[in-house]
């Protein structure tokens, strides 16, 4: 395998307007919509010249939210920074910012939707 083993990610949601305001409101950043078959779908902003991945939210039926075990981690300048706009966007915070040594810090959250997600920083 050459390049970043991690290309693409989906976050599924039930309800599309509450989850794509709590990730703009978390992130501060806008997404922008895609098209799909049979599907809606609104992107995290991209650069395909710089490191990383870039994924959607995506509404499909028979595809619910939640429960899933793929942890996304989304990354920061301190996470902390955005961990304390989750609550107020409408998820839960699970795990306030702690080290994992010389990897940084993490926090873990859970969106409006139920998933389980990440915030990283190396601050």
């Amino acid at each position: 395998m050459n390049g970043n083993p991690v290309r693409w990610f989906e976050i599924y949601v039930q309800d599309m307007a509450r989850a794509r305001a709590f990730y703009e409101a978390v992130l501060g950043v806008q997404l922008s919509r895609l098209e799909g078959p049979d599907m809606e779908m609104w992107s995290f902003p991209e650069q395909m010249e710089q490191y990383g991945a870039t994924g959607a939210l995506v509404k499909m039926p028979g595809f619910p939210s939640g429960g899933n075990s793929v942890l996304v981690y989304f990354a920061s300048e301190d996470c902390a920074v955005e961990a304390a706009r989750v609550a107020a966007a409408g998820g839960s915070l699970q795990k306030e910012k702690f080290s994992i040594g010389q990897y940084g810090f993490i926090a873990l959250a859970t969106d409006s939707e139920g998933n389980m997600f990440g915030l990283h920083s190396m601050q």
